[in-house]
């Protein structure tokens, strides 16, 4: 070896830490401590290992006795059937007449018996002690049997077969129950298993009494005095051994005993077998075999009896198991202890030796790593110094952090802020104090903002419709707790509309907040104002006194919104200030216990608040029993529309429109029915109103348009009576009215398009009518109206003059088409009909076409005519049709002719 390998080698010695040294010095003692301590606990472990094995081994010996016994079973009914089978041998053993029934009951009985025995048989299984010694008594019982069933073996050698089986497994239980007590088991178990060992002897004698002396009877010659011997042995053995109690150790075993030899069974076979012990074969095979019920009672009163001195046993051995895991886990303890020990007083020296400059070292290296930990002062003088030293670092270090954690915390008036760290330190981490602070000020101060605009409406600043039904929610949760009162009132503005038409949207707006005003100046501390959108707000009042101070509140929020409202002017367009007056619909809902749902309830507001509007604006109105019953009633009707959509119930009817000029056909309206099983045809403005109500209306809209434009489409290709030539003219179009709800729908494109495609409709053939209510309720309505028009749909204003739209905005309207109501066609008042000729005009002026619908007699053709009217729709024509119908309907010439 070199110098440099020496040098090498005394190096890494040096560098190894003091514990490798201390354990050399005791791994010699521990191994030998851990090699005796092993010795022990495998001593323990076979202990534990044997008990656990004699267990199995009783049971396996258990499953064994229950198959001899069902095999014993087999044996009498097999002679019984063997001996009835012939005629002169049932006349010899003394059957007579009765052989037949005896044969039949012999067939039965050994049916039996063989069931039994193959349950016996599957109930050992491949794991069991028993397996193979079971295997084999299987394979020698299909022998057995299949020499039984065949009737060519005497009944001598078909008793030699089965007793021969039954000893084959008489011998197997025996060798199983030697290994038991072979295992090693304690004076106690052992005990117990000659216990079982006895009672299996005594249920083997009992079982082959009977089926002995029934052979000794039915033989003859020499092989009837070999039978009558070993009946004479078999009756013998069992009176020996039930007389054996003594010999038992258990005192619940020996009652058993007793029990079982001394029974009604057992005393009804020990007086019929009285004498065979001197005279085998005395008793007649029939009595033999009435015996055999008899014999099969005390056979399962012994099985009973062996079952709980099996289970005596086993529970002896378990006992044992147990205590040999109680001194397997002693033994494990204290030899853990031993090592534990041993290792101990090794770690305690090398931790007196070493442990300060272990200590010294960990605490050096978390300072490092950012961990002000405590410096722990130990060990000889010098260590001690080094100590100190790191801790004066650490309380340094220490006030550092105290000043980030104030930062943290935004402590700006702090007492770290006003004693900072001395030097450039300090003063670096001052000037990041304040950054830092102003920082999270800012953040904060946005997140109020952002939290406070997410629930709330940024017009009025009142809770939104999703907070104002969070407001509602806990309202009814307090309330079902306490059994109190909640109140709704839901406020819809009348006249709004006009306001925001008239004085513009910025008028509109200043109204909303000042309402809003009112509405919070009406309401008490703790009551809450909510603005659903547009000009409905909701008023939550909670722990209500009675119904009569919710109307009371209603009647102070109508009486303030019918005040006027001063709306400032517009410098930019140079309009004055001026006041404007709008009106108050209010509908109030009571909540009363628990079980209240938010949106239930505010639906019941609403329906009250539409029940005050079409009583005359401007009033209160209280959600009673009425109006449940026709909630109820309008959520069933939908129920049933849904489902009449689904199952194909509903069908469009087409109403032909009409060209005034020259009288061919302009198109047809799309007009959805509904016959509704068991209940007959529903009016389309009760269905349809009923879907308004809810998103139910879009999936009407969605098959009204996939049906209404598959129909034109197959119409322009059948070319029907009342469709012009090609060539001749323009095609008719078809008109499909979409709700307000579904032209608001974010689909509404989607499904137009859909629609379109799946038809191949051109666009320009398709037509959808709305309200004039929609064009100002929604802006995102008038947007898809303004993109179907662009992509070639025609879009028709319905029952123009009804609503709020004026002639003066038709330049703007989104639309091609207006359809004058049928009030104004048929009325008879100058005005009205003055009026119809101003719209004719003003549309014609600005591009738009004039449908005139409800015509029903010649007079009001001719007028409308003479008013340049383009097109019209109406009884006079034809009312609508279904499909097969208007594809066969002719105009009718008189009522066109020009």
């Amino acid at each position: 070896m070199g110098p440099t390998t020496e040098r090498a080698l005394g190096r890494r010695l040096r560098e190894r830490p003091v514990w490798q040294h201390l354990a050399a010095l005791v791994v010699v003692p521990l191994l030998a401590t851990g090699a005796v301590s092993a010795a022990s606990v495998a001593e323990r472990t076979r202990e534990l290992r044997t008990a656990g094995q004699a267990g199995s081994l009783m049971r396996a010996a258990t499953e064994l006795d229950a198959l001899r016994r069902a095999v014993d079973s087999e044996l009498l009914p097999t002679l019984s059937r063997n001996v009835t089978r012939d005629r002169e041998a049932a006349a010899a053993a003394g059957f007579g007449e009765r052989r037949a029934v005896l044969y039949l009951d012999a067939v039965n009985r050994l049916q039996l018996a063989r069931q039994v025995t193959d349950r016996a048989v599957s109930r050992i299984g491949a794991a069991s002690p028993a397996a193979v010694s079971t295997a084999l008594a299987v394979q020698r019982l299909r022998t057995v049997r299949a020499a039984a069933d065949q009737g060519t073996s005497s009944t001598e050698a078909l008793a030699d077969l089965y007793v021969g089986l039954s000893d084959w497994l008489s011998h197997a239980e025996e060798q199983v129950i030697t290994g038991t007590t072979a295992t090693g088991l304690s004076e106690r178990s052992a005990r117990a298993v000659n216990d079982v060992t006895l009672v299996v002897e005594l249920t083997q004698q009992a079982s082959r009494e009977v089926p002995a002396a029934f052979t000794a009877r039915v033989l003859g010659g020499g092989e009837q005095v070999r039978a009558r011997q070993r009946a004479a042995h078999v009756v013998g053995s069992y009176r020996e051994l039930a007389g054996a109690t003594a010999e038992l150790s258990s005192a619940p075993v020996r009652l058993g005993w007793a029990a079982a030899t001394r029974g009604a069974a057992a005393q009804e076979l020990t007086a019929a077998f009285g004498g065979e012990t001197r005279e085998p074969g005395r008793l007649s095979g029939p009595q033999l075999l009435e015996l055999a019920d008899a014999s099969a009672r005390r056979d399962r009163d012994l099985a009973q009896l062996l079952e709980s001195t099996v289970d005596t046993a086993v529970a002896a051995v378990d006992a044992e198991r147990e205590e040999a895991a109680v001194r397997l886990r002693t033994t494990l303890l204290l030899c853990l202890l031993v090592l534990a020990g041993a290792l101990a007083a090794a770690v305690a020296q090398g931790r007196w030796l070493a442990g300060a400059l272990r200590r010294l070292a960990d605490a050096a290296q978390r300072v490092g790593q950012g961990e002000l930990v405590d410096v722990p002062e130990g060990g000889p003088r010098e260590t001690r110094t080094a100590a100190r030293a790191l801790a004066g670092a650490v309380a340094g270090l220490r006030q550092v952090r105290e000043q980030a954690d104030a930062l943290t915390r935004g402590d700006l008036a702090g007492a770290l802020r006003e004693q900072p760290l001395p030097g450039p330190l300090g003063e670096a981490v001052q000037a990041s104090v304040q950054q830092l602070v102003r920082a999270v000020q800012q953040r904060d101060r946005l997140q109020t903002e952002l939290a406070h605009q997410a629930a709330h409406d940024p017009l009025t600043g009142l809770p939104n419709r999703a907070a104002a039904l969070r407001l509602l929610s806990g309202a009814l949760e307090r309330a079902g707790r306490r059994g109190a009162t909640t109140g709704l009132l839901f406020v819809d503005l009348d006249g709004f509309k006009a306001v925001n038409d008239g004085a513009g949207h910025a008028a509109g707006d200043e109204v909303l907040r000042e309402v809003a005003r009112r509405l919070r100046g009406c309401v008490r501390e703790g009551d809450s104002v909510g603005r659903l959108g547009g000009d409905e707000f909701v008023v939550l009042v909670e722990d209500v006194t009675d119904e009569a101070a919710l109307v009371e509140l209603g009647e102070r929020v109508v009486a303030a919104a019918r005040r006027p409202v001063h709306v400032a002017g517009d410098a930019a367009t140079g309009a004055a200030g001026r006041s404007v007056r709008v009106g108050a619909s209010v509908g109030v809902a009571v909540a009363r216990g628990a079980g209240e749902d938010a949106e239930v309830l505010l639906a019941e507001a609403d329906s009250a608040v539409y029940r005050a509007k079409s009583r005359g604006r401007g009033r209160v109105e209280v959600f009673d029993d009425v109006l449940r019953a026709e909630l109820a009633a309008r959520w069933d009707l939908q129920s049933a529309l849904r489902e009449g959509l689904r199952r194909g119930e509903l069908t469009l009817h087409y109403q032909p429109v009409v060209d005034l000029a020259d009288g061919s056909l302009a198109g047809y309206e799309a007009l959805a029915r509904w016959d509704r099983p068991g209940v007959g045809p529903v009016r389309p403005d009760v269905f349809v109103a009923a879907a308004e109500a809810s998103s139910l209306v879009c999936d009407l809209g969605r098959w009204v348009l996939r049906e209404a434009t598959a129909q034109l489409a197959r119409w322009r290709e059948e070319r029907p009576c009342a469709w012009p030539a090609p060539g001749a003219g323009a095609e008719p179009t078809v008109a499909v009215n979409v709700s307000g709800r579904h032209l608001s729908d974010p689909r509404l494109l989607e499904d137009v398009a859909q629609a379109l495609q799946a038809s191949g409709l051109p666009p320009h053939l398709l037509v959808l009518e709305i309200t004039e209510t929609v064009l100002v309720d929604d802006p995102l309505a008038t947007a898809h109206l303004q993109q179907l028009r662009a992509s070639g749909v025609g879009v028709a204003i319905d029952d123009f003059g009804t609503g709020w739209t004026s002639i003066g905005q038709l330049p703007t309207t989104p639309a091609d088409t207006l359809k004058i109501d049928r009030s104004f066609v048929s009325s008879t008042d100058p005005g009205r009909r003055g009026l119809v000729a101003l719209t004719v005009h003003a549309a014609h002026t600005f591009g738009l076409r004039v449908v005139a619908e409800g015509v029903e007699d010649a007079e009001q053709l001719r007028w409308l005519r003479e008013q340049g009217c383009d097109t019209a729709q109406g009884y006079l024509f034809a009312r609508p049709m279904p499909a097969p119908e208007a594809a066969r309907w002719q105009r009718p010439a008189e009522a066109l002719a020009v």
